[in-house]
């Protein structure tokens, strides 16, 4: 075909179909402005609720992608294509897409659970397995961490659902916790005393709750105290480091000594000095725990007690009654005979 049969061929076509364009191009100008329009108002009626920026721009992509969608099927029916046969095609491709990304989409769907659970936001710092850090973005397939020393980790949705997470940014309070090893020797009121003047010389530190600290373990090589505070979860490393330091210099300034995991062999010439209570141990009382028969006659016995008791107040109401009479007779009777009342 020469090039001028193959212009006249367009021109025939052009002016043969000319509706079917005009229609064609007016119907794309509208379906464009119409689903421009509909996505500024659905982000807007969306960005009104509590719902997360991560499932909004989910549901904002899969609407646009909807529409679009729709838009070209409209456009493929005006220019006279069958749309059944695309459509029917189309859902198979789908099919066979979805068959070809389950691990894909049941990472979406685990996405979806997160999001719609809330089970951690962006700026959390949790523990997933041996993997934690904080959270800088959550998506539908993948949650984004980075760890302290600046490594970035992406984790699979799917591994997060079906995991144990440890959300440490959770509440804004955390718990410090702290286990100091001391030598046997070390006096036990001076190392709780030197622990906690630490934590209170910290204003990071509450005060309420107090911090604390007790011996916990008798260990081979030392003596363990636990000690722990309350700070701002953004806090939690610099109060951490803060206590280890100063625990640390104020057990060398008091002579506190932190002794080494080693086996000590030693020949003791001296007498051992062992300071002990004197007072032996007090003789066993056995607690009278009481039997069956002893519950039943103490049932039977307070079963009587109550019983004369209400028996009691019967005979005082009774007695009551009977003064009441008497009194009402004893002033009807005066009433009625007042010239003997003044003979006598």
């Amino acid at each position: 075909m020469s090039w001028s049969g193959f212009w006249r061929t367009i021109g025939r076509f052009f002016s043969s179909n000319v509706w079917n364009i005009v229609t064609f191009f007016a119907t794309l100008v509208v379906g464009i402005i119409v689903i421009k329009v509909m996505l500024i108002g659905i982000k807007k009626l969306l960005s009104r609720g509590k719902m997360e920026e991560v499932a909004r721009n989910f549901l904002l992509a899969v609407i646009k992608f909807c529409l679009w969608l729709v838009l070209v099927l409209i456009l493929l029916s005006v220019i006279g294509v069958q749309v059944t046969g695309i459509v029917t095609a189309l859902s198979a491709a789908i099919l066979a897409v979805g068959m070809a990304l389950q691990s894909n989409i049941s990472n979406i769907a685990n996405g979806i659970v997160i999001v719609a659970t809330k089970m951690f936001k962006k700026g959390d710092y949790i523990i997933v397995g041996d993997k934690e850090g904080s959270i800088i973005e959550i998506n539908f397939l993948f949650t984004t961490l980075f760890t302290p020393d600046n490594k970035k980790i992406t984790i699979p949705n799917s591994t997060i659902v079906n995991s144990a997470v440890v959300n440490a940014g959770a509440n804004p309070k955390r718990r410090v916790n702290f286990t100091f090893p001391v030598a046997y020797e070390s006096d036990v009121e001076l190392v709780k005393k030197i622990v906690i003047d630490v934590m209170k010389s910290n204003g990071m530190i509450y005060l309420d709750p107090e911090p604390f600290c007790k011996l916990k373990e008798f260990n081979s090589s030392s003596i363990d105290f636990f000690a722990n505070c309350w700070c701002d979860s953004s806090d939690y490393w610099d109060v951490y480091y803060y206590v280890m330091e100063n625990v640390f210099n104020e057990f060398k300034r008091h002579g506190v000594s932190i002794p080494f995991a080693q086996v000590e062999v030693r020949e003791r010439k001296d007498a051992v000095d062992m300071p002990y209570r004197k007072e032996p141990l007090p003789e066993r009382v056995e607690k009278v725990r009481p039997t069956r028969e002893d519950k039943i006659t103490e049932l039977k016995r307070a079963y009587a007690e109550s019983k004369r008791k209400m028996e009691k107040k019967r005979e005082e109401k009774k007695e009551k009654k009977r003064e009441e009479k008497l009194a009402k007779k004893q002033a009807h009777t005066l009433t009625s005979n007042p010239e003997e009342e003044e003979d006598n």
